[in-house]
């Protein structure tokens, strides 16, 4: 079971992290989340155990425990979602001409 953690103290390692969640039992990935261009942990993390039981009794047993003065958010972690991109047809007429300037005999003529 893939398990998301959130609310994470950025001073938090994954040591620290793999430590408590081993309690629980077999861990066989961790992956706490970094800023890429500062090396800073973003506060969040997923944990995936093999076990599901085991899982869920870590998400049970650790869900608003205090880690280093912050209360972790423990969950089962749901699937990302695809991404969509935004759709910016919308239907609808682009603009005109002929809203107004000047006119054959290049007098300024005012249209509204």
């Amino acid at each position: 079971m893939n398990i998301f953690v959130a609310n994470i103290e950025r001073k938090v390692t994954e040591e620290q992290l793999q430590e408590l969640f081993s309690q629980y039992g077999e861990i066989s990935s961790l992956k706490l989340i970094k800023d890429r261009d500062t090396g800073v942990s973003k506060g969040f993390a997923f944990i995936e155990m093999p076990n599901d039981d085991e899982a869920q009794n870590a998400i049970n047993g650790l869900n608003q425990v205090e880690l280093l003065g912050r209360a972790l958010a423990v969950n089962e972690a749901r699937p990302k979602e695809e991404y969509k991109k935004p759709s910016f047809n919308r239907g609808g007429g682009g603009g005109g001409y002929n809203k107004g300037g000047f006119n054959r005999d290049n007098s300024y003529k005012k249209r509204y």
